[in-house]
């Protein structure tokens, strides 16, 4: 499996409702360093049906401005359907919303 098969398979995992970050994803594929190989794989993302990219974000709970399917507005539409809240200064409520990514709720 190489790099990309093992960020998709934990990006698959992430549950509506909940965001994870890049680091976090990198570290749960195995490599901690891997935070913008990451973002290289979302963009790349072969299935965005099922794989669900956009529930990445910065560790700050910003989106992308490079949103690979239409832009951070889009990305931020998505996860207004995932239920996912904003705080007034347009990130995510990581303490709400952030994904634990220690099982596969």
């Amino acid at each position: 499996m190489n790099s990309f098969d093992k960020i998709y398979a934990v990006v698959r995992r992430i549950p509506r409702g909940t965001v994870a970050t890049y680091g976090q994803v990198a570290m749960l594929a195995g490599n901690p360093r891997w935070a913008r190989v990451v973002g290289y794989a979302l963009h790349a993302n072969p299935d965005p049906e099922g794989i669900p990219c956009y529930r990445v974000v910065t560790k700050d709970g910003h989106t992308s401005k490079a949103f690979a399917f239409g832009g951070a507005d889009m990305q931020r539409a998505l996860l207004e359907a995932d239920g996912i809240t904003f705080l007034p200064n347009g990130c995510v409520d990581m303490a709400k919303h952030r994904w634990e990514g220690l099982s596969d709720d």
